[in-house]
């Protein structure tokens, strides 16, 4: 598979852009055809899981949304071969850095199978050829998936090589790609549970573009609107309670939480609350522990904490979170900007849900994953955050003296 990759990446980096949309538009159409096969196998999948079920059930609507992402990721511009920036030399020297593809990227990751689509459209758009092994509790609706990508690459005339997916649960096979299949892969993209990403960016011998687990927070300043507040927070913890932009820690300016809290609580119907003294003397909820301020539960439970202001605020994220997604509620434009400018997280929204944090929402289409690090890439990665560059040197003659 490694060897497949690397002769898929050298055809693909000679391919025009107009042979690179057409086969991510055919692997669309085959997902379509396919959706009885690929529904039949995550029933089984589903039926034999004991966790994260919502991540891993398909029905026509999902997998109708899925083939509608690899779509609009045909759409996208094509970031290889962009000019980032161009100058001259006083020597005379025109040059210029340009969009290239990484290179091979293998692609880990858990539970969602709607990550084999994803990954392989954001691949194939950035020319990027990608090794996928699934989770074994999605691993029947990843090879499912696959083969309706597979046959909309033959559709299209492209490698085969371009996307391939591990066909064994065998954990052997993640230590093999850690190891980087002799050379071969240039990139490793985790996505999943925080062992899973740990255990990726320890044994890896090849570079890492982490996905960590999402603890978010919500902060709703004394300047915030309850009506507002109530529907942001309802939103950013309820709506999906599973994905990884999901609220998972409130905090309230603690002059204004009896005005504010009563209101928040009202419109969380069906969520467990669980907050420090000064928030359970406010509201109805069980009592916080240090724990819950490090939890990301992917599920219908909020923790609450009153704090005394934006500083405050602000050191119980850089103290508890993951540089994920962070939101500020508020009116006054001023606390916003400096909640924006101070908040050291992958993303930082101003009376916005948290759950916006999704590429497909930032408008690339879809997304490989949100990353958390600070090298290289960071948010969502869509195609762009999938290139290096090289620089192209233009000269006529010059010699260094």
């Amino acid at each position: 598979m490694g060897r497949n990759a690397r002769l898929a990446a050298e055809e693909l980096r000679r391919l025009p852009s107009s042979a690179r949309t057409a086969g991510i538009e055919a692997m669309g159409r085959a997902l379509r055809r396919n959706e009885d096969a690929i529904l039949a196998a995550n029933r089984e999948d589903v039926a034999e899981a004991s966790d994260h079920i919502d991540r891993l059930r398909l029905d026509e609507e999902r997998l109708a949304a899925i083939a509608d992402a690899v779509e609009a990721v045909a759409g996208l511009p094509d970031p290889v071969g962009q000019e980032i920036a161009r100058w001259r030399r006083p020597n005379g020297l025109d040059i210029a850095r340009i969009r290239t593809p990484i290179g091979v990227i293998g692609m880990i990751f858990e539970s969602r199978p709607n990550v084999t689509a994803d990954a392989a459209a954001i691949c194939l758009r950035s020319g990027n050829p990608v090794i996928l092994r699934s989770g074994s509790d999605a691993l029947r609706s990843a090879l499912a998936i696959h083969a309706a990508l597979a046959e909309g690459l033959a559709e299209a005339g492209l490698p085969a090589g371009a996307v391939q997916i591990v066909p064994t649960a065998d954990r052997d096979a993640v230590g093999m790609m850690l190891a980087g299949l002799g050379g071969a892969i240039d990139l490793i993209i985790p996505r999943g549970g925080r062992a899973l990403v740990e255990r990726v960016q320890q044994d890896a011998r090849v570079p890492v573009l982490g996905h960590l687990e999402g603890i978010c927070h919500t902060y709703v300043h004394a300047a915030a609107d309850p009506a507002m507040a109530a529907g942001i927070v309802r939103n950013a913890k309820m709506r999906r309670v599973s994905v990884c932009g999901a609220t998972e820690t409130l905090l309230i300016d603690r002059d204004a939480a009896p005005r504010l809290l009563p209101a928040i609580t009202a419109e969380l119907e069906g969520c467990e609350l669980r907050g420090d003294d000064e928030a359970r003397q406010i509201a109805p909820m069980s009592p916080a522990t240090e724990a819950d301020w490090r939890t990301e539960y992917l599920a219908p439970v909020l923790a609450i904490r009153l704090v005394a202001g934006i500083d405050e605020a602000i050191d119980h994220i850089a103290a508890h979170g993951t540089g994920h997604t962070e939101a500020i509620i508020t009116e006054d434009a001023a606390s916003a900007e400096y909640f924006l400018e101070n908040v050291d997280s992958a993303i930082v929204m101003w009376n916005a849900s948290t759950q916006f944090a999704d590429g497909g929402e930032f408008g690339f289409g879809a997304e490989i994953g949100i990353a958390t690090g600070k090298l290289h890439a960071r948010g969502p990665v869509g195609p762009e955050q999938l290139t290096s560059f090289k620089y192209v040197v233009r000269g006529t003659g010059q010699v260094r003296p």
